[in-house]
Order: C-alpha cells, then structure tokens, then sequence
C-alpha cells in the first residue's frame, strides 16, 4: 500500500509564533527540527502497522523546503519543493491508500487557533459551496477526489475539530490547546510524538472504516482576498469574476479537482506585489 504523510509546520507541538515558522526567522530551526522528528514518529506508526507501506511524505509548508533530509527516517520518500502539482499534496494519485495529516493548523477565521489562516495572508477566506474550507478540508476534498481517505491529522484543538466535522471517522491527535493566535497550552514534544506513533498505526489500521470526502460538481466558491490588487489580477484568469463586495472573486468547475488548483493559482497570485 501507499501513504501520503502531509506536514505542515504551524500545527507541530510547541510552535506557536512565526519566528517558529518562518525561515528568515532566528526560531526557524528549532521548528523545523521538531517538525521532522513529528514526521518520523508518524513514519514509524504507520509502519507499524503495515510493514510493507510505502511511505511518501510531503514537505507542505511555506517554500516546501522545511524538513530536513539527512534526519527524514530513511524508509520514506520526501516530496520537496515548489511549484509542483497538488501543492501540500504533492506525490498524491489514485494509487495511494491513505492521506495522514500532520503539524496542522485551522482556517482563517477559525478558533481560538494557533497560527490559523488558509494558504496566505493574501486569501481571507475560501467557501465552497457556501461551507468555509480552509486548507484541512480543500485538502482533504482534494484527496477524496482521488478517492483517497485523509485517516489522520495532528494540529491543535481547533485544528482536530475542523477535520473531524468533515470527517467524522478519522483519527485526530491534539499535541496542543490553542490560547490564540500565539499562544498554547503544548504536549511536551516527546509526548506529542508518542501520541503520533500510536495514532498513526490506529489510523492505518482503521483506514477501511474511513470514506474520502467528496464534493459532487459542480463545484461554485468563492474567494475573499485581502489585497484589490490581487483581485485585479485573478479577474484576468478565464472563468474568475467579481462577486459581492470588492474583495470577493468566485468562479464555477465541472468538478472538485480543477477547483483545487484554482484555488492553490489564487493563492500564488495573492503573493504577487503591485510593480
């Protein structure tokens, strides 16, 4: 079998700041350092439980570019770098078995949650169909267009209760209690990966009791964007107009999986600064 292990950084026990995040930051390496060994714990679980798995991991936060290799558990593959299809789900197909989500973190305007937002701070918000999604469910929503169950996610409370909404059956591991934005009440990091090990074998274990999350077309959202400027240039994007208010774009896909990437073209653009 194959699984896709997705790490993001913000939802990793003890991080709670974008000095933590942020690779330009002092912090930084001390947060990609506990975001590895998080992803080896998860490895480790999931291996555990079936000893044959592929393993692919995912670096899926900021530049792609966080976990570091040389200490990445040696039976898995890491997907690394951007742009690349599928985004933080890169190395995701039809022959993958299982989706674990791990370091986390809530939608913009969820919470209270620890360092919450939804792609960048150039997206505010993201509703598909009129339901919020933040990158928890167009993630999960992507992988169950694959038809690929998401049997895991790590993250804080917020986080674990998002997914859990969607979808009801999965495995959630709480490494932390949001406060806020910056603040947590945090599992003590080896705790936090004992917790994943065992959640990451329990969830693979009970991957056939979990269906993927799927969103039958056609799919209608809308996007609030922060910046005028980047409405400006999403409107030049074929099928993408103005809707309601000034920052608000939205557009209409035959299905989940070109809405998806629309969705990651939108983010890109939302990083692009007026000349």
């Amino acid at each position: 079998m194959k699984v896709l292990i997705s790490v993001d950084l913000e939802g990793i026990s003890g991080i709670v700041h974008p000095t933590e995040t942020n690779p330009d930051r002092y912090d930084y390496e001390r947060g990609r350092s506990l975001m590895t060994a998080e992803a080896n714990s998860v490895i480790a679980g999931v291996l555990d439980a079936e000893p044959a798995a592929t393993v692919w991991v995912a670096d899926a936060h900021g530049p792609f570019r966080n976990l570091l290799p040389e200490e990445l558990d040696r039976r898995a593959r890491l997907v690394r770098g951007k742009p690349r299809p599928l985004g933080m789900l890169g190395g995701l197909d039809d022959r993958t078995d299982a989706v674990l989500f791990i370091g986390y973190h809530a939608r913009a305007g969820g919470g209270p949650a620890v360092l919450a937002h939804t792609m960048n701070d150039g997206i505010l918000d993201v509703r598909v169909a009129g339901r919020s999604m933040g990158e928890i469910g167009l993630n999960a929503a992507m992988a169950g267009h694959l038809g690929v169950p998401v049997v895991l996610l790590s993250g804080d409370d917020s986080a674990c209760a998002e997914l859990r909404d969607l979808v009801p059956a999965a495995t959630t591991v709480e490494v932390k209690q949001a406060l806020g934005q910056l603040a947590a009440v945090a599992l003590h990091p080896e705790e936090a990966r004992e917790r994943l090990r065992r959640g990451a074998a329990d969830a693979i274990t009970r991957r056939a009791q979990v269906s993927p999350l799927t969103l039958a077309g056609p799919v209608e959202v809308e996007v609030d964007l922060s910046a005028p400027f980047t409405v400006d240039l999403a409107t030049l994007v074929p099928g993408v107009s103005r809707s309601g208010d000034g920052r608000t774009v939205a557009f209409t896909t035959d299905d989940f999986g070109d809405a998806y990437r629309l969705v990651l073209l939108l983010a890109q653009l939302a990083t692009i600064k007026p000349g």
